[in-house]
């Protein structure tokens, strides 16, 4: 409490640095969750090969897509933490800011990443409250409603057919599955050697042959 009896406000380079505090204790956070989707990945897949040894090849394709959501859950995850980082980066650069203005500035790039990060479901809950704070610190403006919500698509998001065949390739060593048009190492067509150069060799004597005729005729 200050003189008269008046709290003195709070520091705002404290604030950044609980802030800062919090942001990396989500990022380990994100981290664990990658390293336990991975085993249990690792478990899939010696799973997948004694199906594939057995012939159930029904239960290859379900295991398979388990991998594929786990893939995808890393992917988005490995997003998180990036944007996790960019998040905390720029509230760092606000903290040397407020020692020149002696105020917060609001940032569209820590609203564009909050937005994102309250529709990751590892994270919404903590990133609503951290949303909250950095609103109030004047850092990023009030979030909208709409901008909260989960995103459907991703959550909705169904493994292809492509997908699964190329898993089941890669996990089986080529026994089950096939990998896309694209990587199957299929070389395109070509054209002959030389029927290019010879198209274009006759190109060049038709055209010189024109040439002369109206040569021969400005002579004459």
């Amino acid at each position: 409490m200050g003189l008269f009896g008046k709290t003195e406000p709070p520091d705002p380079r404290k604030k950044v640095r609980e802030m800062s505090a919090a942001i990396r204790k989500e990022e380990r956070i994100l981290q664990r969750q990658i390293n336990q989707i991975n085993r249990e990945v690792g478990k899939v897949k010696i799973s997948l090969k004694k199906s594939a040894k057995d012939g159930d090849k029904e239960a290859c394709n379900i295991l398979a897509k388990e991998i594929i959501h786990s893939q995808k859950a890393v992917g988005r995850i490995h997003v998180s933490i990036a944007q996790l980082k960019s998040v905390e980066y720029n509230v760092k650069n606000q903290a040397a800011m407020v020692k020149v203005s002696g105020a917060f500035e609001k940032s569209t790039q820590v609203m564009e990443s909050m937005q994102r990060l309250v529709k990751v479901a590892e994270v919404r809950e903590n990133m609503l409250q951290l949303s909250k704070e950095m609103t109030k610190m004047g850092i990023m403006e009030e979030m909208m409603e709409d901008a909260m919500e989960m995103d459907e698509d991703e959550i909705g998001d169904e493994e292809t057919q492509d997908q699964i065949d190329k898993v089941l390739y890669e996990i089986t060593a080529g026994a089950l599955g096939k990998l896309p048009a694209a990587e199957s190492g299929a070389l395109p067509e070509v054209a002959q050697p030389g029927t290019s150069h010879m198209e274009e060799s006759s190109e060049e004597e038709a055209e010189d042959e024109v040439m002369q005729r109206r040569l021969a005729a400005l002579r004459s």
